[in-house]
């Protein structure tokens, strides 16, 4: 793979979480991958999702929080790209507790970009989201769109970090990538709409409380479809500061993942009473419909392997196949 040939050495914050270690696993296995540093204090990262890679000595677990500047520092030296994935990873929490969004997520993203001036390292790719977007209902969301107001801190955070790294390519000379993903989904997720279908029908199998009305429509987008698509960008982008929708092309309904859910656990669909919540949204913040256009990146020739049924269906099997994704 020509990306790890030529920028060999990657750091990866919050690399032993659910797509920092899918990134591990591409970089690690492509050739050319001299080194990969996951930087990360394990709140939510998990040290199973590293166990295949436990005896490559091109691994190196840096045991840290992103707050430790001086040491985040020292982890960039060294380094051609920084994959930053670390951020408050439960997007419906920041309701109740908003300065998450900010602690968590715009903070890290100016720790990360000042590490990495003190450290030489240059290029960063920047996981943000399709919350920066706001409300925009069935209007599909572009890249260039300039009217752009945020309903979530969550979103909000988001698109802070996308400022502070534009700012970064501009005065020190950094080339960014920032990245609006849809739902990412697939094996060992800690969060989203599956994950807690299966956690709720597994303790109580008759019973499905949902979230609001169900009619939420947004792209869900596979865990490999996205680690794929980033580095894509990494190899043809060629502006020194971009942004990119990521997303699967095409939706599905909170409704057809409850269907989905169920049939994957091998239920009686009739006996499974659903539960829905009042109106269109799962908490304050929630957009509902989500619609993402996604002709930039496919423009540099970069296309899903999946749409959002069959990567919602694939993160699921995975999920029920491996016991660990539901250890605290």
């Amino acid at each position: 793979m020509s990306a790890a040939g030529a920028r060999e050495r990657f750091l990866i914050t919050g690399g032993a979480g659910f797509i920092g270690s899918h990134f591990v696993d591409f970089l690690l296995g492509a050739p050319g991958t001299a080194r990969v540093t996951v930087y990360d204090n394990f709140t939510s990262g998990r040290r199973w999702h590293l166990e295949a890679h436990a005896n490559d000595a091109r691994l190196e677990v840096v045991h840290a929080d992103i707050h430790e500047r001086d040491r985040l520092a020292d982890a960039a030296s060294g380094h051609d790209v920084v994959i930053h994935l670390a951020s408050n990873p439960d997007i419906a929490r920041s309701a109740n507790e908003p300065d998450l969004d900010f602690d968590e997520g715009t903070v890290l993203v100016r720790n990360v970009l000042e590490a990495m001036r003190i450290g030489d390292c240059r290029t960063i790719l920047y996981v943000s989201g399709s919350g920066v977007y706001g409300d925009l209902g069935e209007t599909e969301a572009v890249e260039s769109t300039v009217d752009i107001r945020p309903v979530s801190t969550y979103g909000a955070g988001k698109l802070a970090g996308e400022g502070l790294i534009a700012a970064y390519a501009h005065m020190f000379g950094f080339r960014g990538y920032s990245f609006r993903l849809g739902n990412v989904v697939g094996a060992r997720q800690t969060h989203g709409v599956g994950f807690d279908f299966i956690r709720k029908l597994k303790a109580r199998p008759g019973v499905l409380d949902i979230l609001g009305d169900g009619s939420q429509s947004k792209s869900y987008v596979h865990v490999g479809d996205v680690v794929a698509g980033m580095m894509h960008v990494l190899d043809h982008a060629g502006d020194s500061y971009d942004v990119f929708n990521l997303a699967s092309g095409n939706y599905i309904t909170v409704r057809e993942i409850a269907d989905m859910a169920i049939a994957c656990l091998g239920l009686d669909d009739e006996e499974v009473q659903r539960r829905y919540g009042d109106g269109p949204r799962g908490w304050r913040g929630d957009v509902p419909v989500i619609r993402l256009n996604t002709d930039k990146i496919r423009k540099l020739g970069w296309s899903p392997r999946h749409g959002s049924g069959d990567a919602m269906r694939l993160a699921i099997e995975a999920m029920l196949a491996e016991p660990r994704c539901w250890q605290e």
